[in-house]
């Protein structure tokens, strides 16, 4: 097949219908990330409807899991070219996945401590309304 990659046709495929689904990405969202290089080119049919492979599926997802981690979609760009090339890319997205990982953790550990100083602050105002309450009742 010319365009995308060949469809094994024992191998179940999926339509962009059914990605969009399974993935809460909408079809236009799917072709944007063929278009910008995140997914490779997917296989198509005789009548030229995009025909997803699990392997496909499982890469959209973890496509996600970048995503959902704050990973910039230039980044993404690039490591799915890093891994469009082979085995060659495997030691550049690696450092690229423990320099994500480290930047997440980091977050992480701010998101704690802004979370720690929000429950400080809610139990202050809590602290607050319960003395009001006992002196209207007083």
């Amino acid at each position: 097949m010319a365009d995308g990659h060949a469809l094994n046709q024992r191998e179940p495929t999926f339509t962009i219908t059914q990605v969009a689904e399974r993935t809460g990405l909408s079809p236009d969202t799917l072709r944007y990330y063929e278009r910008a290089g995140l997914i490779e080119r997917v296989g198509r049919t005789t009548g030229n409807q995009r025909r997803y492979a699990a392997a496909d599926l499982a890469w959209l997802e973890f496509l996600l899991k970048l995503r959902e981690t704050g990973m910039s979609i230039a980044d993404m760009q690039r490591f799915a070219r890093l891994r469009a090339t082979g085995d060659a890319t495997v030691a550049d997205r690696l450092a690229m996945l423990r320099g994500h990982r480290a930047e997440l953790a980091e977050r992480i550990r701010s998101l704690r401590r802004n979370a720690a100083a929000l429950d400080h602050k809610i139990r202050h105002y809590e602290e607050l309304l319960a003395e009001q309450q006992e002196t209207e009742h007083s």
